[in-house]
């Protein structure tokens, strides 16, 4: 059968799959200097004798094609290959060498299950018709985000998928479980920057100046009010600041303070809307306290929308491979991902991969130092990734 042959395969190059993840994880490289991964990637695809050009500067895409007569079907797998700017913490003999590098997300796993994919695939050619293009991306984790690049560059044209798929790691997930939701599942992000131009002055004579730290505070303060008394309650809406400067003492109020947040959204049309009511009440509550107001809001990915049907199907194929017990309903999620151009280009579903192991301490949440993975997830993501590409092209 189909899954058992599949089954095998993970299993038999499992001992690869995590060598490449270790070789990955410990040379980590940021958003859109993914130059030597590239180059690994570029290496194992030759290995496995599977076309590929190189796409965005740093990314890949490669094809694949089954032996069996051709319908013309096409369906793309994605994985993202850069890292994020953090120190990791691990004492693992895989950690990073890069200072200030890590794969804290998991697109080490990613990248190194879609390696383990097309390994497979290459391996079953006369099991199925069709094409399969393999998505390596550059920078997900910074905007304007590869995704975007990509498809401008023609990622999704000749031959053009009919469905995409996309897993990320969850660390909430035990490894050997993975998790769905169709329709609406992860939110827009757009970055503001507000600076608020006072006049500073002696702390101990704040008449005579016009403070800018008060003023930025009635700001971050007045904006709550958009997403609590503005927002249908039915559409969650999240607005965070996480980054405030006030360049004073003690006995010094600055002249400006810089502000830096992020909004997020589940619905487009009001994430427009929103955007354009923190443009103007930041601007109106500085004026109304004599202080000028410059404000730029960088915008950045949509909200990430799973195709209700093909999730669904997806969820069942799954279900097939793993076990109903391993198949897992999922929230929305109020994070951010590029793969979300995808959803708005194709029919795509974005699943999760679960890579917890609470008895070997394999616990910590993503962006965080101490993130790791259960690698008998790669076992698990790049079999079921392998079914459900098959499966969804009629196999």
């Amino acid at each position: 059968m189909l899954k058992e042959k599949i089954r095998q395969l993970a299993s038999s190059i499992q001992e690869e799959a995590v060598a490449n993840r270790r070789y990955l994880h410990a040379h980590p490289e940021l958003s859109y200097k993914e130059i030597n991964t590239a180059a690994f990637i570029a290496g194992k695809l030759k290995e496995l004798n599977i076309p590929f050009e190189p796409m965005a500067n740093t990314g890949l895409v490669a094809l694949l094609s089954g032996n069996k007569p051709d319908d013309g079907k096409v369906i793309a797998l994605r994985a993202d290959i850069d890292a994020l700017p953090i120190t990791e913490l691990n004492d693992v003999s895989y950690k990073s060498m890069h200072d200030g590098v890590m794969h804290a997300c998991g697109h080490d796993v990613h990248t190194s299950s879609l390696l383990a994919t097309a390994n497979i695939l290459s391996r079953m050619k006369d099991d199925f018709s069709g094409t399969v293009k393999f998505i390596f991306q550059p920078a997900e984790e910074l905007i304007p985000g590869g995704a975007s690049m990509m498809i401008k560059e023609g990622v999704l044209e000749n031959p053009r998928p009919q469905n995409i798929l996309g897993q990320h790691t969850m660390p909430e997930l035990p490894a050997g479980k993975v998790g769905f939701r169709g329709g609406r599942y992860m939110a827009s992000n757009d970055e503001i920057f507000i600076t608020v131009k006072g006049k500073g002055g002696h702390g101990a004579m704040p008449h005579l100046g016009i403070d800018p730290v008060v003023i930025a505070c009635h700001i971050v303060i007045g904006l709550q009010q958009i997403v609590s008394r503005r927002a249908n309650v039915m559409l969650p809406s999240v607005l965070s600041f996480g980054k405030m400067i006030a360049n004073g003492a003690t006995n010094v109020i600055p002249d400006e303070v810089r502000l830096e947040g992020t909004f997020r959204s589940l619905d487009e049309t009001w994430r427009r809307e929103a955007l354009e009511k923190i443009r103007k009440m930041a601007i109106s509550i500085a004026e109304g306290m004599e202080a000028h107001c410059h404000i730029e809001i960088h915008q950045g990915y949509p909200v990430l929308v799973n195709n209700e049907k093909l999730t669904d199907i997806t969820r069942a194929h799954a279900a097939a491979y793993l076990g109903a017990d391993n198949v897992v309903d999922l929230d929305i999620w109020m994070a951010a991902e590029d793969f979300a151009y995808y959803t708005h280009a194709a029919d795509a579903c974005f699943y999760r991969l679960g890579v917890r192991n609470e008895s070997r301490g394999i616990i910590s949440g993503l962006h965080t130092a101490t993130f790791d993975a259960d690698e008998h997830a790669l076992e698990t993501g790049a079999g079921l990734m392998a079914y459900l590409a098959l499966k969804t092209l009629g196999n």
